[in-house]
């Protein structure tokens, strides 16, 4: 095997051009820690602002990365044998120690999800971070079929991927975007209203008040869509489009009497908690029942300009960073 390899490396806080392609040393394979050859690594906001320098715990140089999919290239684990297909998500991936942005990654077991699938590499790469999240809120909200449903941030991947699972549950769902042009890539996805927010009030479809809302934007937007779900309804907050904090927040002002407010943090979904929901997923997009939104998929040489697509809010669903490993 090489000796090294190449890696995206986020050399220090600042823009896109902090990330520098660099041949490394290939990491060792150690006890509980099983190398992974990248075949593809699912793109995350969280990813950007950690690059921007708002995770305080992450220290540079540091290889990015919250998820990736790949395959086992050498284990202690007697049950992770070489050649098994392998994803990985969260559980502190490139913050604490080097994630997904590389030929390879070394990773904690405990992380890895074996997983059955004649998926392409890029589209598998799309699920990990996005649907296990999307699953998770989902079930946060705790809907059921004939609920009303409103995405907030809809092309975002969570969104999209949000949008077909209620689908598939028999929910009517409306989301936002800002762009226009993006309205035919929600309606794929299964959301039967497209709704422009603008800034000002949403004007949803609905005389009566949504039941719950997924609010993916976060901070910016929460206490609206508390006041948008009213008496009753549930809020649940699974996203941070707009950053992690809510300024000036009073509970008891700002949720309405009866209101609920929940979140969904994809780390609960991580290893062997989400192996078992990973795998479904997997076999349902097999299936046809989701159909999962690569909006594009760029070479680990063309990080940089990934990064200046994500930042600009370009995508409609997922992007996707793929490796072109020697052979």
């Amino acid at each position: 095997m090489r000796a090294t390899m190449r890696a995206a490396v986020c050399v220090r806080a600042g823009g896109p051009d902090v990330l520098e392609i660099r041949e490394v040393p290939l990491p060792v394979v150690r006890k509980g820690w099983s190398l992974i050859r990248v075949m593809a690594a699912g793109l995350n906001r969280s990813e950007l602002r950690t690059r921007q320098g708002h995770s305080p715990g992450v220290r540079f140089p540091r290889v990015l990365g919250i998820e990736c999919v790949g395959v086992v290239a050498g284990s202690t684990d007697p049950a992770l044998p070489e050649g098994t297909t392998v994803a990985a998500v969260m559980g502190e991936m490139g913050r604490a120690f080097d994630g997904g942005y590389a030929e390879y990654t070394l990773l904690p077991d405990a992380l890895l999800m074996p997983v059955r699938t004649t998926l392409p590499w890029p589209t598998l790469a799309a699920l990990p971070e996005t649907y296990l999240t999307a699953q998770g809120a989902v079930d946060a909200l705790r809907i059921g079929p004939g609920a009303r449903l409103v995405i907030r941030g809809g092309t975002s991947s969570v969104g999209m991927a949000a949008a077909s699972i209620a689908r598939a549950h028999g929910v009517e769902v409306a989301a936002t975007t800002r762009r226009p042009e993006k309205a035919a890539g929600l309606r794929s996805a299964g959301v039967g209203h497209v709704v422009l927010d603008d800034g000002g009030p949403l004007r949803l479809p609905w005389p009566e008040r949504p039941s719950h809302v997924l609010d993916l934007v976060g901070a910016d937007t929460v206490v609206d869509s508390l006041r948008l779900a009213g008496r009753g309804g549930t809020v649940c907050v699974a996203g941070s489009l707009s950053g992690w904090l809510i300024r000036d927040f009073e509970p008891i002002a700002m949720i309405p009497s009866g209101a609920r407010l929940t979140a969904f943090h994809s780390d609960d979904a991580k290893g062997s908690a989400g192996a078992a929901v990973l795998q479904r997923v997997v076999g349902e997009v097999e299936a046809g029942v989701h159909q999962p939104h690569v909006d594009r998929v760029f070479a680990l040489d063309d990080v940089v300009a990934a990064h200046e697509y994500m930042e600009g809010n370009r995508a409609a669903g997922k992007v996707v960073l793929q490796p072109r490993l020697a052979a």
